[in-house]
């Protein structure tokens, strides 16, 4: 049998008005601002000793389309591993924008449960470079900055993937984010097992308990893990969480 390969943990920058910020549950009007430059934020994150970076362009997921694409383009720029990056991503035009700006992956949300059809497309021509993106309140799919509640279980959503060739479920737990919770660990490895596609767990990490934990669900299917306030307000150490993913793999 094949050993898994570790947890990956992603070090989150999320981007407002050019700001490194942190939402709490989504939510605009509650932003702490931790930065002002966010490719400096992210050689931080890189000098820790980080290979992978989640970027969120925030307005972009309200506006349908990039608000913060110069932030993203210097953190891609000084970055030296792999970017992945969500927020607005709506069109073919602008998925391959990014791909050919040297993003790794990107994550599609609102688009997956509204147009189906152009995730597949994608996922087709861009191999291992597509992420879905399952945002989910109180078990049903949100959209559109999380602003807009479904009536689609987040489990339908990511069965509706299965046979597209996306590389990545991302599931949040919106009412977890930012909030330092906790990880929603259950949730997420109950989607892992109940599907044939890898799950990134995000929302609510608040420290290296979960890291853990999580890691030892690399079996399950949980391919990673999305950690952001905690980082910043200092609970969590991102050499000590990449240490002991890369020690449970």
């Amino acid at each position: 049998m094949n050993t898994p390969a570790p947890l990956i943990v992603f070090p989150a920058i999320d981007l407002k008005a050019g700001q490194v910020v942190r939402l709490a549950e989504g939510d605009m009007d509650r932003a702490t601002v931790y930065g002002d430059d966010p490719a400096a934020q992210a050689m931080l994150f890189a000098d820790a000793g980080a290979e992978h970076l989640h970027v969120v362009d925030l307005d972009g997921a309200f506006a349908g389309a990039s608000v913060n694409g110069d932030a993203v383009r210097a953190i891609v720029a000084q970055f030296p591993g792999h970017v992945q990056l969500g927020g607005g991503i709506r069109t073919r035009a602008s998925v391959e924008g990014w791909f050919d700006l040297g993003v790794s992956r990107v994550v599609i949300g609102t688009a997956a449960l509204e147009d189906p059809e152009f995730v597949r497309g994608v996922a087709k021509d861009f191999p291992g470079g597509i992420v879905v993106a399952v945002d989910a309140k109180d078990g049903m799919v949100a959209t559109k900055g999380w602003a807009d509640v479904s009536t689609t279980s987040a489990t339908d959503l990511a069965r509706r993937f299965e046979d597209a060739g996306v590389a990545s479920l991302l599931f949040t737990d919106v009412g977890r984010d930012g909030m330092l919770k906790g990880c929603n660990v259950e949730a997420t490895v109950d989607l892992a097992r109940s599907v044939d596609i890898p799950v990134i767990a995000s929302g609510g990490v608040k420290g290296i308990a979960e890291i853990h934990v999580l890691a030892l669900h690399v079996r399950d299917g949980v391919e990673g893990v999305i950690t952001g306030r905690a980082l910043y307000d200092g609970r969590l150490d991102l050499a000590a969480a990449l240490s002991v993913a890369k020690a449970a793999g």
